[in-house]
């Protein structure tokens, strides 16, 4: 390597300037080189002076021509500019099936909820069910070698885990004591503007008045279409499904926050561990004091609700948050309470009345004016 090389490589070193005469222009060692000074062409060096050495610059690297342009400009230019899309493109098609298959693995939800429900009490189902996704989302965190989050994520941790991991799943499991999975899916079919509400509210932004006619316009029609259900008072069921969409918003939203920050897996993952101990003790005791009649539906269901619905169905959606953000992910959720209808039918044997349709219907129209109103 050359000297000056070296010395650019060397942090702090400056290297000298090179001789501007002219080719094959020389000085005696030490002589000063007056400012445009050059001697005549093909002049002698004399001995000892710092002329060019034959052999001097053997092995030296040739010049390297002119300088290739940086990768920041190249990043700038049209090439870079297409290729950024390209990969936002192929992010957002990645997110849209991440959320399809999110969606689906939720749809099934009610219906598993329904058969482990003919085997185990709710608060048995609601706390097996935490304890057997936090051992898989630990056994995966362990297998990854993830780290601990840092502190500044342990909140939004905290409201994801009472969101996703413990308060829906435990007012679904009660309310499906009461309600039907019919019912429970045009009530819960809520949530993607219950979502967008909450995102809305939490961003600090001030939604148009559309956004809020269609919100209030969809509300509307889940309380006619539970108060109909019910004989006209709302029952404990729609009570504890209200509930669980407050909540499962939050959840939602703030584990979509993360999920810009950290892998999918580690925000399901760390969310799902840290209800570990809450799941154990709430699993010994639920076991104690509910029977048990352990079906093999019963067993299906509550293995589906774990890790279908609590592991896989969550790591889908966080990362689908993460891609395409939780307005455009929640927009696939308008799929969700149909889906679940179908299921309750082919899965439970559930007779729909014409309402159940309806209503769901009629929520999926006000959700879609909401998610306009915010693009």
């Amino acid at each position: 390597m050359r000297a000056q090389d070296s010395a650019i490589d060397e942090p702090g070193i400056t290297a000298p300037p090179q001789d501007t005469g002219t080719a094959g222009a020389t000085h005696p060692v030490g002589a000063a080189h007056p400012a445009g000074a050059t001697h005549p062409a093909g002049a002698a060096h004399p001995a000892g002076t710092g002329g060019p050495d034959p052999g001097a610059n053997a092995g030296a690297e040739p010049d390297a021509g002119p300088a290739a342009p940086s990768d920041a400009a190249d990043r700038s230019g049209p090439a870079g500019r297409a290729e950024k899309a390209g990969r936002a493109e192929k992010a957002g098609r990645a997110g849209v099936w991440l959320a399809v298959a999110g969606v689906v693995c939720f749809s099934l939800t009610f219906p598993a909820t329904d058969w482990s429900l003919r085997g185990f009490g709710p608060w048995t189902a609601t706390a097996l069910r935490m304890l057997t996704a936090g051992l898989i989302a630990a056994a995966t965190l362990r297998v990854r070698r993830v780290p601990l989050p840092a502190r500044r994520h342990w909140a939004g941790l905290a409201v994801a885990a009472s969101g996703v991991v413990i308060g829906f799943p435990l007012l679904t499991t009660l309310a499906l004591r009461t309600s039907t999975t019919s019912h429970a899916a045009v009530v819960v079919g809520l949530l993607p503007l219950t979502t967008a509400v909450y995102s809305s509210l939490r961003t600090g932004a001030r939604p148009s008045p559309a956004f809020w006619g269609a919100a209030l316009a969809g509300a509307a029609v889940v309380v006619a279409f539970a108060l109909y259900q019910s004989g006209g008072a709302p029952g404990v069921g729609d009570l504890f499904l209200c509930g669980a969409l407050l909540l499962c918003a939050a959840g939602y939203a703030e584990g979509g926050k993360l999920a810009r920050e950290l892998p999918a897996a580690h925000v399901i993952g760390w969310a799902l561990v840290g209800c570990l101990p809450l799941a154990a003790a709430g699993s010994a005791l639920a076991l104690a004091y509910e029977p048990v009649a352990l079906t093999g539906q019963a067993a299906v269901g509550l293995a589906w609700s774990a890790l279908g619905s609590q592991f896989l169905g969550l790591l889908f959606w966080y990362r689908a948050m993460g891609l395409v953000g939780v307005s455009r992910t929640s927009q696939v959720q308008l799929a969700q309470p149909l889906l679940t209808l179908v299921w309750a039918v082919l899965l439970l044997g559930e007779r729909l009345t014409p309402a159940a349709p309806a209503a769901a219907l009629a929520v999926l129209v006000c959700i879609v004016v909401v998610q306009r109103t915010r693009a």
